[in-house]
This record gives C-alpha cells, sequence and structure tokens, in this order.
C-alpha cells in the first residue's frame, strides 16, 4: 500500500482532514517502540498459528472406528493418541488469543490516551495502526479457517467426553494434565464461538472502554470509524486500487475494514448501523459485494453474525436487505 494510502478519512470525504497511513512500509518511532516491541512479539507468532490452523485435519476418522467400535480398545487408544495432540494444539491457539487481547489493548491504550485526537493518534502512530491492522488481519483470517473446519469443536467435543467418562471410572488421563477441567471449560467456550478470535477482540475493546471511565468513548470509537473509512476509500476509489501490487492487499484491507467495523459495533452506544454512525455502512458492504464471492462470503458472514446492532429497528432495511 505505502504511498498510495493518501486517504480522506472521515464519513464527508471531500471535506475531511487528510491522513496518511502506511500500512506496508510503516517503522516505529522512539514513542512507538516500547507498544510496538510487545506487540510484534505477539505478532511474530501470528503466521505460525494460521499455518497450524489451516493445516487442522482433525482426528474425525480415528473418533468415527472408536464410536462404532466401543469395545474394541485398541481403537479407543487410536483415536484417544490422535486426538491429544490436537488437542495441545487447540490450547496453544487458545492461549495465544489471551495475548493477542493484551496486545489489542497495548494498542488502544496508545492510539487513544490524550492529549491527542484520534485522527492526530493515527498520524502520528502509524506504525501502531498498522500493527493494529495487522491484528485485525490476523482475526478474520483465523476465524475464517475455523468456521470452515467443524473438526475443531468435534475432536474437543470426543476428548472432553472421553474425560468425563474415564473420570466417571475413577481414571485420570495424563492429557488432563496438560488440559484441566478448568482449561477445557474456557476452551469450550471460546471455540463455541463462530468467529471466537473476533469475539476476543470484541470483548476486550468492550472491557477497555467501561475500564477508561475518563476517557471519552468517542475516543476510541472514532479511532475505529477512521479506520473503517481509510479501508473503505482505498477500495473504492480507482486511483488507490490500481496501484495495489496483489490481491492480498485488496483482502488486507477488506478484512480490516470489517474487523474495525465490528469492533465500533460492539462498543458505540448505538452501533456501526445507525444513521447516526460514522461508517458508511452501505459503502462498505458494496465494497465487499463487489468482490469474488469465495473471497469475501467469510466477510460478510462475520457481519451478518457477529455484529451486536444489525437486527435493532434502527437499522434501515436497505442496509439489512444488502447482507440477507
Amino acid at each position: 500500500m505505502g504511498n498510495l494510502l493518501k486517504v480522506l478519512a472521515c464519513a464527508e470525504l471531500e471535506h475531511g482532514p487528510i491522513v496518511f497511513l502506511d500500512f506496508e512500509h510503516a517503522q516505529p518511532t522512539e514513542a512507538e517502540t516500547a507498544v510496538w516491541n510487545q506487540v510484534s512479539a505477539v505478532l511474530e507468532e501470528a503466521h505460525g498459528i494460521l499455518a497450524e490452523l489451516q493445516s487442522y485435519n482433525g482426528a474425525g476418522q480415528e473418533i468415527r472406528e472408536a464410536i462404532q467400535n466401543p469395545g474394541d480398545l485398541a481403537l479407543q487408544e487410536k483415536a484417544w493418541n490422535a486426538v491429544c495432540p490436537l488437542v495441545a494444539k487447540l490450547k496453544r491457539f487458545y492461549e495465544f488469543s489471551l495475548r493477542l487481547e493484551n496486545a489489542l489493548r497495548s494498542l488502544l491504550e496508545a492510539l487513544t490516551s490524550p492529549p491527542y485526537a484520534p485522527m492526530q493518534h493515527l498520524e502520528r502512530e502509524q506504525a501502531l495502526a498498522k500493527q493494529f491492522a495487522e491484528i485485525l488481519h490476523f482475526t478474520l483470517s483465523f476465524d475464517e479457517l475455523k468456521m470452515t473446519n467443524p473438526a475443531i469443536q468435534n475432536d474437543f467435543s470426543y476428548y472432553r467426553r472421553t474425560i468425563s467418562r474415564n473420570r466417571l471410572n475413577n481414571q485420570q488421563l495424563e492429557a488432563e494434565n496438560e488440559v484441566n477441567n478448568e482449561m477445557a471449560n474456557r476452551m469450550s467456550l471460546f471455540y463455541a464461538e463462530a468467529t471466537p478470535m473476533l469475539k476476543t477482540l470484541s470483548n476486550a475493546t468492550t472491557k477497555f472502554v467501561s475500564e477508561n471511565k475518563t476517557l471519552p468513548i468517542e475516543d476510541t470509537t472514532d479511532c475505529l470509524s477512521t479506520m473503517a473509512c481509510v479501508c473503505r476509500v482505498m477500495l473504492e476509489t480507482p486511483e488507490y486500487r490500481c496501484r495495489f501490487t496483489n490481491t492480498d492487499t485488496m483482502l488486507f484491507c477488506m478484512r480490516v475494514m470489517v474487523g474495525v467495523i465490528i469492533l465500533y459495533d460492539h462498543v458505540h452506544p448505538v452501533g456501526a448501523f445507525a444513521k447516526t454512525s460514522k461508517i458508511d455502512m452501505k459503502g462498505c458492504i458494496k465494497v465487499l459485494k463487489e468482490q469474488p464471492s469465495n473471497s469475501v462470503e467469510g466477510l460478510l458472514n462475520a457481519l451478518r453474525y457477529t455484529t451486536r446492532h444489525l437486527h435493532d429497528d434502527s437499522t434501515s432495511k436497505q442496509i439489512r436487505a444488502l447482507l440477507q
């Protein structure tokens, strides 16, 4: 993206201030370095997490054979041995979500702290804005993969049933030492969500706002709406879009746009879909729908199922129809 990120970051583009966001090449200033280093350490793990999730095939065959032959101890053991390393992997994913939550909080603190206005923060702290975008990009990438992989919940359900059955028989399996009952309960709630990483970030943003009573809520929501607008303008303006070097840049922008819309909708009292919203929802949805459906269906589903205010009475029928 680099130099093409000369965009007008506000609802009324022709009258708004100009902000330059260099998502691609931004480097941290001295003032940003401490937070940047903390978040960078988390983001370095993100590629590995996505690669592991992408290659997650599950233990469906072994589980089916074990269930169909309950008296065959060899098949029970085979299924258990197949599931345990997968559950350890799911635990790593869950623990990473907690680190991601802390990273998001650090970025929100930096990008909304006095004395600067949200627009000034985005102009001054380019590298942190880039990291914020990267967290959202990872989050939606993770959730898209999770939503299309039923093996995750099937494997974990089998694991929990086996643990419960053995507990009833006064047996304790070695795997319980790694994933105890409390951890299993938390993981179960996490994976029960259609988009667990996005839910984590939404909860973290809501908590951040509620805990910072002296910080106007608009400081957080304006930061989010500005980023949504930046991405939308890049996607819908031919002179910016034609400079994208590859389709990954387009997908990056779309994911970041959807991510900040959802966070905004969870944090703002009336949400992203109201007429008073600073996000042009019709424009954002239109931009998504102009892309190949296979690349945006997961993003549209995220707007349909993880936003809070889509079905409010204040949401126009036109916007609801666009997302049907």
